[in-house]
């Protein structure tokens, strides 16, 4: 069934249990050691079971399959689920964010029962939905609303909530232009964490490189700044299929910027036609890549149905990498697909266990296996890759 823009609410389902109630320290067992035990009694569940967890799906309380699909994804996401199932988010939680910490512990208990519930159950996401639409109001209400937006403001309140900073510096206004790249990249790093350090950053964020040359005298200026995800453009090729680098190698190409486009070159101090090309300077341990399928125009948004090869295991990255780069190797764990046209669609999710690596679909209530050979489709909409070999990160 297609979620449309025009629904009958359901009523309001029971309220998520209080795990944090069974979940926090007694006088009589140490913090810690509750925690291991928890985690043991999950692991050993899952062991000694023919059933693998992680297999719960979600109610859709009225066009919510965007959000079930994006918490579907991230329940997979192995470092992220181990962080809200081992309590570890506790103590990271700070009362200076604007929610005071209400969203990043009903995200916690979501993925705890959705990993410690029978498979053949559903939970409803009604609590943690009500935690998201207090922090950003524009998921307020049973409207269809766009996957790759939910991800970013999702993402970013959990991580306001458990950043490792409690007061931010002021911002520096010295200029970093005088020093080669390598180095002015380390320092915009270094001066994005003094504000902005979280464990939710620590997987998602990458450093993107952005290189702006001058026509006229050949100075090029460079700017280093975080990213979440990467959009995609999708090329339009007359046969229908295009494969993921060929995205990956649009998005990177180099654009003349003219006309009105013309930025004002630094060394020149007057506008001039210019070239811009992107490159990925720190290759983050997650890896969203959101294909561009949608476009608005003054008429009408259209949606790009173009099937897009993707690589399951070994994409390798180094050829976008802004320096030389020994390992930037990624797997896909993830896929959060929409199928339908942009006035009635319906998202779903493919993911790979971290525990027994089979892939299942995710349709909201429903989880059913399926085969590897069919996670690629033209309805692919965010890919989720993790790093191969972590250790190697640059």
């Amino acid at each position: 069934m297609r979620d449309s823009y025009t629904v009958t609410l359901p009523e309001e389902p029971p309220a998520l249990p209080d795990l944090h109630k069974d979940l926090r320290p007694r006088a009589s067992m140490p913090g810690s050691l509750l925690v291991s035990t928890f985690v043991g009694l999950v692991l050993n569940k899952t062991k000694s079971s023919k059933a693998v967890q992680g297999l719960t799906g979600l109610r859709n309380l009225g066009n919510t399959c965007f959000m079930n699909s994006i918490l579907q994804c991230l329940s997979n996401t192995k470092e992220l689920r181990d962080y809200c199932l081992q309590n570890q988010y506790l103590r990271d939680l700070n009362n200076n964010s604007r929610m005071r910490t209400a969203l990043m512990s009903e995200f916690a208990k979501l993925i705890q029962l959705l990993w410690t519930s029978s498979p053949n159950e559903s939970v409803s996401p009604s609590e943690f939905k009500t935690q998201i639409q207090r922090y950003a109001p524009r998921f307020v209400g049973y409207n269809q609303q766009d996957a790759q937006e939910f991800l970013r403001f999702l993402l970013d309140g959990l991580h306001s909530e458990v950043n490792r900073v409690l007061v931010r510096p002021r911002a520096s206004t010295d200029t970093l232009d005088h020093l080669p790249d390598d180095e002015k990249s380390r320092q915009m790093w270094r001066r994005y964490q003094e504000r902005e350090d979280s464990r939710i950053s620590d997987l998602f964020v990458g450093q993107l490189k952005s290189s702006l040359t001058c026509s006229e005298c050949g100075y090029c200026s460079t700017a280093f700044d975080p990213f979440w995800d990467l959009s995609l453009p999708i090329p339009k090729k007359g046969y229908g299929e295009v494969t993921l680098m060929d995205c990956l190698r649009l998005f990177t190409k180099e654009d003349v910027l003219d006309g009105d486009e013309k930025p004002t070159c630094c060394r020149c101090k007057a506008r001039t036609r210019c070239t811009k090309k992107f490159s990925i300077q720190k290759f983050p341990k997650i890896l969203v890549l959101h294909l561009k399928r949608f476009s608005e125009s003054r008429i009408r948004s259209s949606k790009l149905t173009t099937f897009v090869n993707f690589p399951l295991k070994d994409l390798d990255l180094r050829e976008f990498a802004s320096q030389s780069c020994n390992h930037a190797v990624y797997n896909l764990y993830a896929v959060s697909n929409h199928s339908g046209t942009t006035m009635g669609g319906h998202y779903t999710a493919y993911c790979k266990s971290p525990v027994s690596s089979e892939w299942h679909t995710f349709n909201d209530s429903r989880v059913t296996p399926m085969s590897s050979s069919h996670v690629r489709s033209s309805d692919a909409y965010l890919l989720f890759y993790e790093l191969a070999s972590p250790s190697s990160r640059m």
